[in-house]
């Protein structure tokens, strides 16, 4: 039997996938060099660009293309904080998880923090999320609590230790919860 031999073109497909991904991940995330940026320096929202740009042709945008832009810009996020961290039993916030009580714990519930202000801001003003609002909020004062307690530093105390697992289960699930509310949206809910 005789061997056959990868051309160039053949070896070269995986690599300009991976390009191609890298670019399409830079342009669903706004980090290019001109991108348009909010007054505090970080890209603009996929959401609000897409609605700057109707607002610029004098289109009214519909809520279902509203929706769908807060659903894809959220989702980014999601995705990178689910890939970081986890999500649910595989989340360092889950109440089973031996890292509940650490830094790892709380950069978690940092960065889903992020996330939930970051849909509060995209849907400010805006009817049909009640439920990713509700979800989002519940969220921020979930990691806020987390933070706030102490429950990152491995507090000694079994109160202390008690009340941080409410807070950290509601980190643990809020990526999963985040999707479903901004699912939700599109249906108007």
């Amino acid at each position: 039997m005789t061997k056959t031999r990868r051309g160039p073109i053949r070896t070269a497909v995986p690599l300009i996938a991976a390009g191609a991904l890298t670019a399409l991940a830079v342009l669903v995330t706004g980090c290019g060099a001109d991108a348009d940026r909010d007054g505090d320096g970080r890209p603009e929202s996929a959401g609000r660009a897409a609605l700057a740009a109707d607002a610029g042709t004098g289109a009214t945008p519909d809520k279902a293309r509203i929706a769908e832009n807060v659903k894809s810009a959220l989702e980014v996020r999601i995705s990178t904080g689910e890939g970081r961290f986890g999500s649910g039993t595989h989340s360092p916030c889950a109440s089973s998880s031996p890292k509940v009580f650490t830094e790892e714990c709380g950069e978690a519930a940092d960065y889903t923090r992020e996330a939930a202000r970051f849909a509060l801001d995209e849907i400010d003003g805006r009817s049909g999320f009640a439920t990713l609002g509700t979800t989002a909020r519940k969220l921020d004062k979930a990691a806020a609590t987390y933070r706030d307690l102490g429950c990152a530093k491995n507090p000694a105390a079994a109160d202390a230790r008690k009340a941080c697992l409410d807070p950290a289960a509601v980190v643990a699930q809020g990526f999963s919860d985040l999707r479903d509310g901004a699912n939700l949206g599109l249906a108007g809910k």
